[in-house]
């Protein structure tokens, strides 16, 4: 069974724009995911492969009204969550 994730060869998606000298990051917040979840993966709370599967697991609605970086925080507060490190509740309220 395919994942949103997956659609290749798919029609109906806009064609994909590269943005020339695109910079790694388009606002702090997403540098700040990005290193989140490096930490997270060197201190063995998950791996990389638990990692995309929690991005492939989101609700469709979700996966796509998400940007890139929205993605990879929603699999992190997911993992986290599933992992028991921190409840839903914390997640969302802090």
């Amino acid at each position: 069974m395919s994942r949103m994730n997956d659609v290749g060869g798919m029609s109906g998606f806009a064609p994909i724009v590269e943005e020339p000298d695109e910079p790694r990051f388009h606002a702090d917040w997403e540098a700040h995911v990005f290193a989140l979840n490096a930490a997270l993966v060197r201190r063995g709370v998950y791996n990389l492969d638990e990692f995309r599967d929690a991005q492939e697991r989101l609700p469709v609605r979700e996966y796509l009204a998400a940007s890139y970086y929205e993605r990879w925080f929603a699999a992190i507060r997911m993992l986290l969550a599933e992992k028991g490190v921190a409840t839903a509740e914390e997640l969302t309220h802090g």
